[in-house]
């Protein structure tokens, strides 16, 4: 089979199409035939050298969605759909025309999603999943600020929010596009584009000084401050992300007079079983169309995979995704 590879890390010129081995299903295994695999900002960082633990050589992808043509008699032939931690990083990934994975971690692909949409779904939503609900266990009518709205992960954030029955308010530079998901559920927004204590204002102002219940911080670093600040009492961060800074300084006498609780959360954590596992969660939210994934900006195949890394450093708005 033809996949994308990489021997050393570099920029994604490093990154060759290669003809490897076809994979053979071993005991409790199953191969995916990849229909399409979405590019991660986490696949850049891989390739780059910037993620722990990749061994090389490695075929890169996490997220993938396609059909199951060994393993598993009753799985052989079943569209399916999966991410996880270790795919592209340990394990070889979905940048190639099969890949292989553990028979326990098949999901079934939502119907109504494509191939191409389903493979832009996973690290997003899990990471998004994992936060507001498994961490910070947000509840129906509590008011969560999501920062970051308008990426892949803020985005799923506000659908996940919305769908608990959250009120959502956009925190992000710019609003979400037109057309995405979180464009339609962002009833009110605050720009990124003042101080800390601006930012933070803003979202007591609109919460009648009371502040967020939750923040999930898809930024994490530069806004942290403002993160922190716009809690209310009790309130509880999520933290997944440090742009711009690795550190910042905290009040420890206002964070432990107002019981704030700080989540750190790292979907790299969680293999492609563990991360299958959610996404048969996710999937009936899909198929009711309650949730969508961001609209694809481009395609590439496996002989343009370059092309699709650098498209993605270029932060083109939009999934970009190789169809091998």
């Amino acid at each position: 089979m033809r996949a994308l590879r990489f021997d050393r890390f570099g920029d994604p010129h490093v990154l060759g199409l290669a003809e490897v081995p076809d994979p053979v299903a071993g005991d409790g295994e199953a191969v995916v035939a990849v229909k399409a695999a979405s590019v991660n900002p986490s696949d850049l960082k891989n390739v780059a050298g910037q993620m722990e633990g990749t061994t090389l050589p490695r075929i890169p992808g996490r997220d993938f969605a396609g059909v199951v043509v060994d393993g598993p008699h009753n799985w052989v032939g079943v569209e399916v759909w999966g991410t996880g931690g270790d795919v592209g990083f340990t394990r070889d990934g979905s940048h190639a025309q099969m890949l292989t994975v553990p028979a326990a971690a098949l999901a079934r692909k939502p119907e109504r999603l494509s191939f191409e949409e389903a493979s832009a779904v996973g690290v997003n939503f899990v990471t998004g999943w994992l936060g507001a609900v498994e961490a910070a266990q947000l509840a129906k009518d509590e008011i969560i600020a999501v920062f970051g709205v308008s990426g892949g992960v803020g985005g799923a954030v506000a659908q996940i929010a919305h769908a608990l029955g959250a009120r959502v308010i956009g925190v992000d530079r710019v609003h979400p596009a037109d057309g995405t998901p979180a464009a339609s559920i962002i009833k009110e927004f605050v720009a990124l584009d003042g101080s800390a204590r601006d930012t933070a204002s803003e979202i007591k102002r609109l919460t009648a000084g009371r502040g967020a219940d939750v923040v999930y911080d898809a930024v994490g670093g530069v806004t942290t401050p403002a993160a922190l600040a716009s809690l209310a009492r009790r309130g509880r961060l999520v933290v997944i992300s440090a742009v711009g800074t690795r550190t910042v300084e905290i009040d420890l006498v206002e964070l432990y007079r107002d019981e704030i609780r700080v989540y750190g959360c790292n979907s790299g954590h969680y293999d492609v079983v563990e991360s299958g596992a959610r996404l048969q969660r996710l999937a009936p939210f899909f198929d009711s169309e309650e949730f969508r994934p961001l609209p694809i900006a481009n395609r590439y195949g496996l002989e343009n995979g370059q092309d699709a890394y650098l498209a993605v450093e270029n932060r083109i708005r939009g999934r970009v995704v190789i169809c091998p």
